[in-house]
C-alpha cells in the first residue's frame, strides 16, 4: 500500500512538474522592445519593428554585433569564444540572449503602453 502511495505522489509530482515547465519554457508573446544592457547597465532599449545593425563594445572590450530584423533581434557576430549568443539565431520572445563573456544580455521588453489614466 505505501509503494502505491509513492508511485501516485511521484506521478502526480511528475505532472506538476511538466505541465509547468510547458507553461514556462514555451515563448510568450512576441516582444515590441529589447533592452541591451552589460554588467546590469542599460546600455541601449531597440524597437524591434525598426531594422537596424549596430556594434556593441562591452567594458571589457568585447564585440558583438547585433541585428533586427523582421521583428526579431540576434547576435550576428561575437569576438567571444564559444559564440553561444551567435548560435541563439533571432528571438523575439523568452528567455534573453547572454553572451557571458561580455556579460551582454538582451532582454525582451513588452509593449511599452499604457499603465494608467488619471482623471
Amino acid at each position: 500500500m505505501k509503494t502505491k502511495f509513492w508511485i501516485v505522489l511521484l506521478a502526480l509530482a511528475l505532472a506538476v512538474c511538466l505541465g509547468l515547465s510547458a507553461v514556462l519554457l514555451l515563448p510568450g508573446e512576441p516582444a515590441a522592445y529589447a533592452r541591451i544592457s552589460s554588467q546590469g547597465v542599460v546600455l541601449k532599449t531597440v524597437d524591434l519593428h525598426t531594422d537596424q545593425e549596430f556594434t556593441v563594445e562591452t567594458s571589457q572590450g568585447g564585440l558583438n554585433t547585433v541585428t533586427v530584423r523582421d521583428g526579431k533581434i540576434a547576435v550576428t557576430q561575437a569576438d567571444c569564444p564559444d559564440q553561444y549568443c551567435v548560435h541563439r539565431g533571432f528571438c523575439n520572445s523568452g528567455t534573453p540572449i547572454v553572451c557571458l563573456p561580455h556579460q551582454l544580455v538582451i532582454a525582451f521588453l513588452a509593449d511599452q503602453g499604457v499603465d494608467g489614466v488619471v482623471g
